[in-house]
Protein backbone atom coordinates (compact mmCIF):
# COMPACT_ATOMS: atom_id res chain seq x y z
CA UNK A 1 0.00 0.00 0.00
CA UNK A 2 0.99 2.91 -1.18
CA UNK A 3 1.42 6.75 1.27
CA UNK A 4 -1.24 7.84 -0.67
CA UNK A 5 -3.58 5.17 -0.09
CA UNK A 6 -2.77 5.31 3.51
CA UNK A 7 -3.67 8.90 3.69
CA UNK A 8 -6.62 8.72 2.08
CA UNK A 9 -7.39 5.64 4.52
CA UNK A 10 -6.26 7.67 7.42
CA UNK A 11 -8.37 10.89 6.43
CA UNK A 12 -11.43 8.73 6.03
CA UNK A 13 -11.49 7.66 9.56
CA UNK A 14 -10.75 10.98 10.62
CA UNK A 15 -13.98 11.87 8.97
CA UNK A 16 -15.56 9.11 10.58
CA UNK A 17 -14.79 9.49 14.16
CA UNK A 18 -15.43 13.40 13.86
CA UNK A 19 -18.93 12.46 12.84
CA UNK A 20 -19.67 9.98 15.30
CA UNK A 21 -18.64 13.27 17.87
CA UNK A 22 -20.63 15.42 16.12
CA UNK A 23 -23.42 13.21 16.34
CA UNK A 24 -22.71 12.75 20.30
CA UNK A 25 -21.94 16.38 20.59
CA UNK A 26 -25.44 17.03 19.42
CA UNK A 27 -27.27 13.99 21.09
CA UNK A 28 -25.52 15.77 24.39
CA UNK A 29 -26.90 18.80 23.57
CA UNK A 30 -30.46 17.28 23.08
CA UNK A 31 -30.15 15.51 26.36
CA UNK A 32 -30.22 18.90 28.40
CA UNK A 33 -32.66 19.93 26.41
CA UNK A 34 -35.30 17.24 26.95
CA UNK A 35 -34.43 17.74 30.58
CA UNK A 36 -35.47 21.17 30.15
CA UNK A 37 -38.60 20.09 28.88
CA UNK A 38 -39.21 17.88 31.65
CA UNK A 39 -38.56 20.64 34.29
CA UNK A 40 -41.02 23.20 32.48
CA UNK A 41 -44.00 20.78 32.20
CA UNK A 42 -43.72 19.70 35.64
CA UNK A 43 -42.68 23.33 37.37
CA UNK A 44 -45.26 25.18 34.70
CA UNK A 45 -48.08 22.71 34.21
CA UNK A 46 -48.28 19.74 36.67
CA UNK A 47 -46.97 21.00 39.80
CA UNK A 48 -49.59 24.04 39.66
CA UNK A 49 -52.27 21.55 39.63
CA UNK A 50 -51.42 19.94 42.62
CA UNK A 51 -49.64 16.56 41.00
CA UNK A 52 -46.40 17.16 43.47
CA UNK A 53 -48.40 17.78 46.59
CA UNK A 54 -47.37 16.19 49.80
CA UNK A 55 -50.53 13.95 50.39
CA UNK A 56 -51.60 13.85 46.79
CA UNK A 57 -53.14 10.61 46.70
CA UNK A 58 -53.10 8.34 43.32
CA UNK A 59 -56.57 9.24 42.62
CA UNK A 60 -55.75 13.01 42.13
CA UNK A 61 -52.90 12.44 40.18
CA UNK A 62 -54.73 10.59 38.27
CA UNK A 63 -57.27 13.21 37.09
CA UNK A 64 -54.39 15.60 36.44
CA UNK A 65 -52.88 13.36 34.55
CA UNK A 66 -56.19 12.92 32.63
CA UNK A 67 -56.08 16.49 32.08
CA UNK A 68 -53.06 16.58 30.58
CA UNK A 69 -52.38 13.61 29.07
CA UNK A 70 -50.95 14.67 25.47
CA UNK A 71 -48.92 17.00 27.29
CA UNK A 72 -47.39 14.69 30.01
CA UNK A 73 -47.06 11.76 27.93
CA UNK A 74 -44.88 13.69 25.62
CA UNK A 75 -43.07 16.12 27.93
CA UNK A 76 -43.10 14.26 30.70
CA UNK A 77 -41.94 10.75 29.65
CA UNK A 78 -41.48 10.72 25.59
CA UNK A 79 -38.93 13.42 25.32
CA UNK A 80 -37.08 12.94 28.63
CA UNK A 81 -37.49 9.41 29.11
CA UNK A 82 -37.55 7.12 25.76
CA UNK A 83 -35.97 10.28 22.88
CA UNK A 84 -33.53 10.83 25.67
CA UNK A 85 -32.54 7.07 26.42
CA UNK A 86 -31.92 6.42 21.99
CA UNK A 87 -30.20 9.72 22.71
CA UNK A 88 -27.51 8.14 25.68
CA UNK A 89 -26.90 5.20 23.32
CA UNK A 90 -25.48 8.03 20.83
CA UNK A 91 -23.62 9.70 22.89
CA UNK A 92 -22.15 6.70 24.82
CA UNK A 93 -20.38 5.29 21.92
CA UNK A 94 -19.21 8.84 21.22
CA UNK A 95 -17.63 8.49 24.45
CA UNK A 96 -16.37 5.29 24.31
CA UNK A 97 -14.71 5.93 21.08
CA UNK A 98 -13.10 9.60 22.05
CA UNK A 99 -11.98 7.55 25.36
CA UNK A 100 -11.03 4.31 24.35
CA UNK A 101 -7.20 5.08 23.21
CA UNK A 102 -6.49 6.25 26.87
CA UNK A 103 -8.16 4.38 28.64
CA UNK A 104 -9.87 0.99 27.45
CA UNK A 105 -11.12 -1.05 30.08
CA UNK A 106 -12.66 1.91 31.99
CA UNK A 107 -14.75 3.54 28.61
CA UNK A 108 -15.48 -0.48 27.93
CA UNK A 109 -17.19 -0.57 31.34
CA UNK A 110 -19.19 2.62 30.83
CA UNK A 111 -20.27 1.79 27.99
CA UNK A 112 -21.72 -0.98 28.83
CA UNK A 113 -23.92 0.48 32.02
CA UNK A 114 -24.68 3.56 29.67
CA UNK A 115 -26.43 0.89 27.62
CA UNK A 116 -28.21 -0.76 30.85
CA UNK A 117 -29.14 2.49 31.78
CA UNK A 118 -30.27 3.70 28.14
CA UNK A 119 -32.53 0.61 28.68
CA UNK A 120 -34.00 1.22 31.60
CA UNK A 121 -34.66 4.68 31.29
CA UNK A 122 -36.72 3.98 28.12
CA UNK A 123 -38.60 0.85 29.55
CA UNK A 124 -40.03 2.88 32.15
CA UNK A 125 -41.02 6.21 29.90
CA UNK A 126 -43.04 3.31 27.50
CA UNK A 127 -44.51 1.70 30.91
CA UNK A 128 -45.46 5.55 31.87
CA UNK A 129 -46.85 6.54 28.55
CA UNK A 130 -49.02 3.48 28.25
CA UNK A 131 -50.05 3.95 31.84
CA UNK A 132 -50.87 7.31 31.11
CA UNK A 133 -53.41 6.20 28.05
CA UNK A 134 -54.84 3.38 30.46
CA UNK A 135 -55.54 6.02 33.03
CA UNK A 136 -56.90 8.16 30.41
CA UNK A 137 -59.29 5.82 29.31
CA UNK A 138 -60.56 4.67 32.88
CA UNK A 139 -61.00 7.78 34.71
CA UNK A 140 -64.56 9.10 32.78
CA UNK A 141 -66.03 5.78 33.53
CA UNK A 142 -64.08 4.54 36.88
CA UNK A 143 -61.84 6.94 38.31
CA UNK A 144 -61.27 4.85 41.46
CA UNK A 145 -59.56 2.11 39.19
CA UNK A 146 -57.42 4.66 37.38
CA UNK A 147 -55.94 5.77 40.64
CA UNK A 148 -55.10 2.31 41.55
CA UNK A 149 -53.73 1.57 37.90
CA UNK A 150 -51.91 4.57 38.18
CA UNK A 151 -50.41 3.94 41.76
CA UNK A 152 -48.37 0.80 40.31
CA UNK A 153 -46.92 1.97 37.44
CA UNK A 154 -45.73 5.26 39.60
CA UNK A 155 -44.18 2.65 41.34
CA UNK A 156 -42.37 0.76 38.43
CA UNK A 157 -40.89 3.83 36.71
CA UNK A 158 -40.01 5.50 39.83
CA UNK A 159 -38.02 2.32 40.42
CA UNK A 160 -36.74 1.81 37.01
CA UNK A 161 -36.08 5.18 35.38
CA UNK A 162 -35.53 6.65 39.05
CA UNK A 163 -33.53 4.84 41.63
CA UNK A 164 -31.71 2.14 39.58
CA UNK A 165 -31.53 5.07 36.92
CA UNK A 166 -29.72 7.60 39.04
CA UNK A 167 -26.92 4.62 40.49
CA UNK A 168 -26.49 3.75 37.09
CA UNK A 169 -26.29 7.10 36.17
CA UNK A 170 -23.98 7.87 38.90
CA UNK A 171 -22.03 5.01 37.90
CA UNK A 172 -21.75 5.82 34.49
CA UNK A 173 -20.83 9.44 35.11
CA UNK A 174 -18.37 8.15 37.56
CA UNK A 175 -16.53 6.36 34.80
CA UNK A 176 -16.45 8.32 32.27
CA UNK A 177 -14.55 10.79 34.51
CA UNK A 178 -12.38 8.91 35.51
CA UNK A 179 -11.19 7.61 32.03
CA UNK A 180 -11.33 11.46 30.87
CA UNK A 181 -9.19 12.09 33.15
CA UNK A 182 -6.89 9.36 32.55
CA UNK A 183 -7.06 9.66 28.49
CA UNK A 184 -6.91 13.62 29.01
CA UNK A 185 -9.23 14.30 26.51
CA UNK A 186 -11.68 16.52 28.03
CA UNK A 187 -10.61 19.31 30.65
CA UNK A 188 -9.98 18.52 33.58
CA UNK A 189 -12.37 20.41 35.46
CA UNK A 190 -15.53 18.42 33.00
CA UNK A 191 -13.99 15.08 33.92
CA UNK A 192 -13.94 16.36 37.77
CA UNK A 193 -17.47 17.60 37.30
CA UNK A 194 -18.54 14.55 35.79
CA UNK A 195 -17.10 12.28 38.68
CA UNK A 196 -18.60 14.70 41.47
CA UNK A 197 -22.34 14.58 39.66
CA UNK A 198 -21.76 10.80 39.68
CA UNK A 199 -21.34 10.22 43.30
CA UNK A 200 -24.34 12.69 43.58
CA UNK A 201 -26.25 10.26 41.64
CA UNK A 202 -25.08 7.44 43.81
CA UNK A 203 -25.78 9.07 47.10
CA UNK A 204 -29.52 9.92 46.22
CA UNK A 205 -30.51 6.29 46.73
CA UNK A 206 -29.90 7.32 50.85
CA UNK A 207 -32.80 8.72 52.05
CA UNK A 208 -31.15 11.37 54.67
CA UNK A 209 -29.21 12.63 51.42
CA UNK A 210 -31.92 13.35 48.98
CA UNK A 211 -30.81 16.93 48.63
CA UNK A 212 -28.33 15.23 46.28
CA UNK A 213 -31.02 14.38 43.82
CA UNK A 214 -31.32 18.03 43.01
CA UNK A 215 -27.17 18.71 42.65
CA UNK A 216 -27.48 15.71 40.56
CA UNK A 217 -30.36 16.26 37.82
CA UNK A 218 -29.07 20.26 37.78
CA UNK A 219 -25.40 19.65 37.43
CA UNK A 220 -26.01 16.81 34.65
CA UNK A 221 -28.05 20.03 32.60
CA UNK A 222 -24.79 21.49 32.93
CA UNK A 223 -22.85 18.55 32.27
CA UNK A 224 -23.94 17.96 29.33
CA UNK A 225 -24.23 21.10 27.55
CA UNK A 226 -20.89 21.74 28.50
CA UNK A 227 -19.58 18.29 27.45
CA UNK A 228 -21.90 18.46 23.97
CA UNK A 229 -19.91 22.46 23.13
CA UNK A 230 -16.48 21.15 23.86
CA UNK A 231 -17.55 18.24 21.40
CA UNK A 232 -18.81 20.31 19.03
CA UNK A 233 -15.59 22.96 18.61
CA UNK A 234 -13.31 19.87 18.99
CA UNK A 235 -14.96 17.86 15.74
CA UNK A 236 -14.77 21.02 13.88
CA UNK A 237 -11.35 21.94 14.42
CA UNK A 238 -10.25 18.58 13.32
CA UNK A 239 -12.37 18.49 10.34
CA UNK A 240 -10.94 22.25 9.54
CA UNK A 241 -7.15 20.74 9.51
CA UNK A 242 -7.75 17.64 7.65
CA UNK A 243 -7.91 18.95 4.52
CA UNK A 244 -4.89 20.99 5.12
CA UNK A 245 -2.86 17.63 6.35
CA UNK A 246 -3.71 16.06 3.61
CA UNK A 247 -2.78 18.76 1.39
CA UNK A 248 0.60 19.08 2.83
CA UNK A 249 0.97 15.50 2.47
Amino acid sequence: MNIQNQKMILTRRRHKMNGLQKMGAVAALAMAAAWVVAFAVLLGVLMPAGYDDEGASALEKAGILTENQALASIGLYLIPYVAWGILLVVLALALHDLLKAGSPAVAQIATAIGFIWAGLVIASGMVAINGIRVVGELYGTDAAQAGAVWAPVETVVGGLGGGAGEILGGVWLLLIGWAALRAQELPRALSSLGIVLGIAGILTVVPALEPAASLYGLGLIVWFVWLGTLMLRTSARRTSRTPARVAAG
